[in-house]
């Protein structure tokens, strides 16, 4: 089953609960087995997706980090000309991943770069793209996001689209940037189950508006803490007097630790987190990759400054990026004035820039505190937004929310 964009469910067949009774009643009968099985998971699959829309974000329950008010829609397509574009892959009782694409502007990224750097919190990742990045300080594509053993169909399928765009007929060379988490933990990942048809449709589909959170698109098959992650987002205005610009984050939540919110120690409440077992038991390994674009007029050198803040919003969630963690930040800037064009064209984009003003470095710092609390609320709200899911491999439950709620008031950590 292909759900592109907010993810609109199909019909649910029967309820999650009902699978196991149904299953069992059908195993003798071979002929009418597969696929009746088969379409009971699409229904289960169906309903996952369609529980996410009653889930509240962290905002609804009082978690709101920090000082700074969110932008309109709280989400990183609060930076104008930002667009977000998902394709969740749900197929049966084993395929649950997808890709998700984050377009700086409305523009050909690839003839109109957006300067940008990658900071590594650990490096345990197969995130492509990334030392021309590092080392020419801006980025030419799309940013996708996808499973691990999926990215290098991901970029094929990428790369193979902005050579079909009007501009790009002389072209040949192209530096596809394709973050992953592994999510093999729920997703038949050796299938390598996306296609080319499903990497464009994320990246034509992408828009502004508010952003579909949860088990969707690249976060289909994630896992967090233990409990079922996801693609999740935030944002922060800062006001006026603090040059009015924002800062918005994209997370997608595939690791572990000591779940934390606002400092309530919810794993260790709910009695799941990481060196359980040494202590009890449990993992820390994961990964997270988190995306995060502004308009301020900054260069890539201040750009990577921007992104080192979002690991520490990464460790207020209880993270210790641990060695089996890939922990990455891709920062841009969509300000017009910062923006590089290709080099055969950069006689026009030089003139832009010799007036430019960059903001200076004590300008900086209210943008360094409006990421990590972005960053902080954008991974709760994978979080908080994701369901349920079951596949063959087995079930990854959501994140309680009553019980949460309860521990945040028990505590006092919670707004009202």
């Amino acid at each position: 089953m292909l759900v592109p964009q907010l993810g609109r469910p199909v019909l649910s067949l029967c309820s999650r609960d009902g699978v196991a009774q149904i299953r069992r009643r059908i195993e003798g009968n071979v002929m009418i087995k597969r696929w009746v099985i088969a379409a009971l998971f699409a229904g289960v699959a169906a309903g996952e997706l369609s529980g996410q829309a009653a889930r509240p974000r962290a905002r609804e329950l009082g978690v709101a980090p920090g000082i700074f008010a969110p932008g309109a829609l709280n989400a990183i397509t609060d930076v104008g000309g930002v667009r977000v574009g998902q394709v969740t892959v749900l197929e049966g009782d084993s395929v649950r991943t997808g890709v998700t694409a984050v377009l700086p502007h409305q523009g050909n990224v690839f003839l109109d770069r957006v300067p940008a750097p990658i900071p590594v919190g650990n490096g345990y990742g197969k995130l492509l793209g990334v030392t021309q990045v590092e080392e020419l300080g801006e980025i030419e594509t799309p940013i996708l996001l996808t499973c691990t053993l999926c990215v290098w169909k991901a970029a094929d399928a990428m790369v193979a689209w902005l050579l079909e765009q009007p501009g790009m007929e002389a072209v040949g060379s192209i530096n596809a940037l394709v973050g992953e988490t592994n999510d093999g933990g729920l997703n038949a990942i050796r299938l390598r189950p996306i296609t080319a048809a499903q990497v464009r449709t994320a990246i034509t589909s992408a828009r502004g508006g508010p952003v579909e959170e949860g088990a969707v698109g690249a976060g289909a098959g994630t896992v967090a803490f233990g409990w079922k992650g996801g693609i999740g987002t935030s944002s922060r205005r800062l006001p006026a007097s603090l040059g009015g610009w924002t800062v918005g984050v994209l997370v997608q939540s595939n690791y572990g630790g000591v779940f934390q919110v606002m400092g309530v120690p919810v794993g260790r409440e709910l009695g799941q987190y990481a060196y359980r077992r040494n202590v009890e038991e449990g993992s820390g390994d994961g990964s997270i990759m988190i995306v995060v674009a502004t308009d301020a007029p900054v260069d890539d050198r201040s750009l990577r400054r921007i992104a080192s803040r979002a690991l520490l919003g990464l460790g207020n969630t209880g993270s210790s990026m641990s060695n089996g963690s890939g922990d990455y930040v891709i920062a841009f800037s969509t300000h017009p004035s910062v923006r590089r064009g290709h080099p055969d064209r950069a006689s026009r984009r030089d003139s832009v820039e010799t007036g430019r003003r960059l903001l200076t470095n004590p300008e900086m710092s209210p943008i360094f505190a409006a990421t990590v609390e972005a960053t902080e609320e954008a991974i709760y709200n994978s979080l908080f937004k994701a369901t349920t899911v079951t596949t063959r491999r087995g079930t990854v439950e959501a994140l309680p929310i009553d019980r949460v709620r309860e521990l945040l008031t028990r505590y006092g950590a919670a707004r009202r």
